[in-house]
């Protein structure tokens, strides 16, 4: 048989026979047109780019059998279509396949391979590197042994006696270890964690890996014995044990929970849990979820028999379902909002023991709902469950059994605006806690306005029409059991917009003052006797001071003749818009008394009402301010003062800080925070952006207290460290939360997470307490995106 020796570098369509019938695809190029004949076919079809297959993150398999194999070393001998032999520098390039390697036997015929000394196979990114391969290379069927391997989804690695490869999908790593920690070149590296297992399944398709005899080692210490445990390999779901939680809880004791994921299908997956408390009991939950085009939703359950605290079965369950679906007729809409739980003093027990339940007050919410061109009709029922405390109980709030609502907006009708709506509902509630009559409510809502808009300013007169009418199940105070009312009410809005370029600390803006006037007149019309059933007073602040009425819900109708004046100037960035600073004051200039008030309350006669002042500041994306105060004149006190403040340099860097006074009833300070320690001793970190941290070996401080001046005690306090390992995270936090009046629920939260395997965590997850009470809390670790195969191509 002949013997050629051919340099590396030589062009490809000089090298040998069997080389050349190899590279036939790339050689077999058709020659080049003349000029002229290029030309004319410029003229007829300009040229097109089009997207290459071979560009693409996963080749499709038509293309990929189509395609041809490419080998090269400095030394090939062998018989054409038969076999070869390369030696020295040898490679094999199939699609997005390379294999390299001191030496190399290829058999045409079966597509067989043989390699030797410091071989290495990059598919898509994997690598593998080994001492001796054999494989059927379109196949991808064969072995690797003595393999060191590492995977570009995760950078997870490690090594193995020896690699199977099942399919170019399928592996499996045998005698092996896995991590996803860095390897440094000292030699006494040692990673954080890792995973030693006697098998090791890889499947790329599904992207999921399972370790059969494995043990999880941390800092170079067996911690945890997982004889068989399924990981992904991507940020996919999947099927399996999650890991487990371990706590301390100062109400249920110590606690542990192991629950298992189903991935039933890419739009359904439920939760199976299992959790054991120490001073309760065993309870089993599950949580199931859907998600389709025109629905989706949640069902979750939770059961604990015999409480040996309470002594009693307890157990909680919600439904929660919004989904609509067109129709000739127009769109049918349906939502659901259940949450029902076995006792009062479950909101309490397990408020923070991974449910759902976290209030008082549990919806039971069904709504029916059909839309059509200008027109909109509902269909609810709403009762509630109340979960009663003897030292601080609550009324209870009514009932709609049921409730229908109709509604007509035109988009456009002439010059004007119009609305109308029409409602009756049945409240219902015990008369022993409200003391009040139930009634069925009655009541059609019709308002027309003529909008006069313009670039300097705008004035729009608005009319609106309410007649109420009231059916009640017993005699009201003065006997009556029905009661009608029908009120008129007149508004005008107008405002005007100024501008003028300015500048403020060497800074150039676009200011603007925007002065308002808003009047409006309601009659009088006495409704003392009315009960309420879903009616409250309007917070007073500037969204509710250019507003007709002074109440929330349909009740109350203030009589009003009353006169609102406010101005408002802003600092905008001319180059985008950005508004860098807002001031605005207001007040109500009233011209009689408003003599229709809620219940126990005394008629305002005050012709003016307090000043409301408030202010935002944003002047760089680092930090802002934002303030609110009500400012009674004649006492020259804040009858309410909010002021918050907060400080975002950059990533994991944020503080926050808030002032609430309720004069009379409450007066706090909160302050949050999340925020490298190693800032302290000068050690600022890397930039890495969001989900990346800030580099390995660095502490983070994290919490927030709430603090009443008013009683002199930390109301909630959550306080915690946060190290960042690389491949792994360790937190540790304490929380405090009042739970009632005079009592608090304590929580010890430690968790070790080992980044990339599962977010495997050992301990109580804190997570979720964290990004609940600190604003703008960044987890150290997030999927952000999936890197490409060609960024690490060869």
């Amino acid at each position: 048989m002949p013997v050629r020796s051919l340099a590396r570098n030589a062009p490809p369509c000089t090298r040998t026979a069997l080389v050349q019938q190899l590279m036939a695809a790339l050689c077999a190029l058709p020659l080049l047109a003349s000029a002229q004949d290029m030309e004319a076919a410029s003229a007829a079809a300009p040229l097109v780019l089009r997207a290459s297959p071979l560009l693409q993150e996963t080749i499709p398999d038509a293309v990929r059998a189509q395609m041809p194999t490419f080998v090269s070393g400095d030394h090939i001998e062998g018989q054409p279509d038969v076999r070869a032999v390369l030696e020295g520098n040898a490679e094999l390039r199939r699609a997005d396949t390379v294999i390299r390697a001191q030496r190399m036997e290829y058999t045409v015929p079966e597509d067989f391979l043989q390699a030797q000394g410091q071989v290495r196979i990059n598919r898509a990114g994997n690598v593998y590197e080994g001492t001796l391969l054999e494989l059927h290379v379109n196949a991808f069927e064969g072995f690797f042994n003595d393999a060191r391997y590492q995977f570009l989804r995760n950078a997870a690695h490690g090594q193995a006696a020896r690699v199977d490869f099942l399919d170019r999908d399928r592996a499996i790593v045998r005698q092996a270890t896995y991590t996803t920690c860095e390897r440094s070149d000292e030699a006494t590296w040692q990673p954080g964690w890792m995973l030693r297992a006697n098998t090791i399944h890889l499947d790329m398709a599904e992207e999921v890996g399972r370790a059969e005899g494995a043990v999880l080692e941390f800092q170079g210490v067996p911690i945890l014995p997982l004889p068989h445990i399924s990981f992904p390999l991507s940020d996919k779901r999947k099927s399996g044990l999650l890991p487990p939680t371990i706590g301390l809880n100062s109400t249920n004791g110590m606690e542990y929970e192991q629950p298992y994921y189903w991935n039933i299908a890419p739009n359904r997956d439920a939760t199976l849990r299992g959790a054991i408390m120490a001073k309760r009991g065993v309870q089993a939950g599950a949580e199931f979820r859907y998600l389709e085009p025109d629905y989706h939703g949640e069902l979750r359950g939770d059961f604990l028999p015999s409480d040996r605290l309470r002594h009693r079965h307890r157990w909680s369950y919600g439904i929660k379902h919004q989904g609509s679906i067109a129709t000739p007729l127009g769109g049918l809409g349906l939502n659901l909002n259940l949450e029902r739980v076995s006792d009062d003093h479950y909101w309490r027990d397990f408020a923070r023991a991974g449910t759902q339940i976290t209030q008082r007050l549990l919806p039971g919410d069904a709504t029916l709902s059909w839309a059509g061109g200008d027109m909109g009709l509902q269909l609810r029922t709403l009762k509630w469950q109340t979960l009663q405390d003897v030292s601080a109980p609550i009324v209870p709030p009514y009932d709609r059994l049921p409730q229908l609502h109709w509604r007509y907006a035109p988009p456009q009708w002439g010059v004007f605006d119009v609305n109308v709506e029409a409602d009756a509902t049945r409240f219902q509630a015990q008369r022993s806690l409200t003391g009040q009559p139930n009634a069925t409510r009655s009541y059609a809502l019709a308002q027309i306005s003529r909008p006069y808009l313009a670039a300097a300013g705008f004035l729009v007169p608005r009319l609106q029409l309410h007649a109420t009418q009231y059916q009640f199940d017993s005699p009201l105070a003065d006997g009556r059991r029905s009661v009608s009312r029908v009120l008129p009410t007149f508004s005008l809005d107008s405002g005007l917009v100024f501008e003028r370029d300015t500048s403020y600390l060497g800074r150039n803006f676009l200011q603007t003052l925007e002065p308002r006037a808003f009047y409006t007149y309601t009659p009088y019309r006495n409704q003392s006797l009315l009960p309420v059933y879903d009616t409250a007073a309007n917070d007073f602040n500037f969204a509710t001071i250019y507003t007709e009425n002074a109440f929330g819900g349909h009740d109350r109708l203030a009589d009003n003749n009353l006169l609102t004046l406010g101005v408002t100037t802003r600092l905008l960035d001319p180059a985008t818009g950005a508004e860098a600073a807002r001031f605005g004051i207001a007040q109500r200039l009233r011209f009689s008394d408003q003599n229709v008030t809620l219940p126990g309350a005394a008629p305002l006669d005050e012709r003016l009402s307090d000043l409301l002042l408030g202010a935002g500041v944003q002047w760089t994306p680092q930090w802002g301010l934002d303030s609110t105060v009500q400012f009674n004149p004649k006492t020259s006190q804040s009858i309410r003062t909010t002021v918050g403040t907060r400080y975002s340099p950059g990533h994991y860097r944020t503080l926050h800080a808030a002032y609430r006074l309720q004069r009379g009833t409450s007066e706090q300070i909160d302050v949050g925070w999340q925020w490298p320690l190693n800032d302290l001793w000068g050690d600022k970190g890397l930039d890495l952006g969001a989900g990346r941290g800030q580099g390995g070996g660095r502490w983070y401080s994290v919490g927030r207290l709430n603090y009443s001046l008013q009683d002199r005690k930390l109301v909630d306090t959550v306080v915690g460290l946060e190290y960042d390992g690389c491949c792994w995270i360790g937190r540790v936090v304490l929380e405090r939360l009042q739970s009632t009046v005079t009592s608090t629920n304590t929580r010890l939260l430690f968790q070790l997470e080992f980044v990339g395997f599962s977010r495997l965590t050992l301990g109580s997850n804190p997570l979720a307490s964290l990004k609940q009470n600190i604003p703008r809390y960044q987890y150290l670790r997030e999927q952000v995106s999936t890197p490409s195969r060609f960024s690490n191509y060869d």
